[in-house]
């Protein structure tokens, strides 16, 4: 009986083991993941990279410099001057933002915005960021040099660099809420790097009108507060838990909002220092886009006051746009042109 039992155990095991067309060949098991091809490993390799130059930075960065490109200059488009310094400028601020995630690797890995970039999940060794940054920002330098023919772009360039990584990153970031307000004035640099390339190349004799530069990079300087504390008040917890004190850390929300109208209110009427040097375009934009700007801050602080929920990154979006479509109604009024304002009242 024992021995019975166990023939059809046999037969049940032996059953058990055949494929359902009978040939009794054992099922395969799952199989064991491929490693990825040698294309996809260099493809990994180079969006690490790029993702340490922090690309949607470097966008609005970009756009920034080429107003200051065609308004040093009204009338006149240097296309290969303003190719020369995008990609010069291009270089340094990816340079620049290098050097911050080497910096900033510590604080990336606790917050969750943060916690995918390549030093965060060592995608790439600070020691290798650390040379791409170098190579970016000395490459930067000779390249507005000896192309763009301007040493002073590229002493921009250093200026930028040093004062982004020293003073903001390493200093002013993690020990005070006005880090942003101070360090901001390193995302005006390209307003100044795209300034000198036009001033050193114009004809003898010609004005470069700096002060028209200082307004510019007044407006990005007063714009970049309200512009960064938006979007910190979404992401709130993420800066508490990583130790940086953002002004939404350490204010109520009540004067985080404040804050942000006053420096709203400044922007825009920075915006209009600007307005006797440009044609109706830039001054229309500068008006109606100031507007929108400043009802959508007092809204927010409204609804705050309110005790209302409230969309604090749907500001962080507008400001965004509302630079954008400044700097564009600046750029085409000076391709055309245009007589100033101050022209048509003289």
């Amino acid at each position: 009986m024992h021995e019975s039992r166990q023939g059809r155990g046999d037969v049940s095991a032996s059953a058990d083991s055949r494929q359902p067309d009978g040939t009794g060949d054992t099922a395969p098991g799952p199989a064991a993941p491929s490693s990825p091809s040698f294309g996809r490993r260099v493809l990994d390799v180079l969006g690490a990279y790029l993702a340490l130059t922090k690309p949607r930075v470097i966008e609005l960065l970009l756009v920034a410099a080429i107003p200051a490109l065609l308004q040093a200059d009204r009338g006149n488009v240097h296309l290969s001057l303003t190719l020369l310094t995008l990609v010069g400028g291009w270089m340094g601020a990816a340079g620049a933002n290098t050097y911050n995630m080497v910096v900033d690797y510590d604080i990336d890995q606790v917050m969750k915005r943060t916690e995918k970039r390549p030093l965060a999940r060592h995608a790439v060794t600070r020691r290798a960021a650390f040379i791409f940054a170098t190579t970016l920002t000395v490459g930067s330098m000779l390249w507005l040099g000896l192309l763009a023919k301007s040493w002073l772009a590229a002493g921009f360039i250093l200026a930028t660099v040093l004062f982004y990584v020293l003073v903001y990153t390493m200093v002013l970031k993690r020990r005070t809420w006005q880090n942003v307000v101070w360090g901001g004035a390193a995302g005006c640099m390209p307003v100044l790097v795209s300034w000198a390339v036009i001033a050193d190349n114009l004809p003898d004799g010609q004005d470069a009108n700096w002060w028209q530069a200082i307004v510019l990079f007044l407006i990005i300087f007063f714009w970049t507060p309200p512009h960064t504390w938006a979007l910190s008040m979404r992401y709130k917890e993420d800066y508490k838990a990583a130790g940086v004190p953002m002004l939404p850390v350490v204010k109520t929300p009540i004067e985080v909002t404040r804050q942000i109208l006053i420096y709203t209110w400044v922007t825009v009427l920075v915006t209009f220092l600007l307005i006797p040097a440009a044609g109706w375009i830039y001054a229309a934009g500068a008006v109606g886009f100031g507007a929108w700007f400043i009802i959508m801050a007092h809204r927010l602080h409204a609804g705050v006051k309110r005790g209302v929920e409230v969309k604090p990154l749907a500001l962080f979006i507008l400001s965004n746009n509302y630079l954008a479509a400044v700097f564009v109604a600046l750029s085409v009024d000076a391709v055309l042109g245009l007589q100033t304002v101050s022209g048509y009242l003289s």
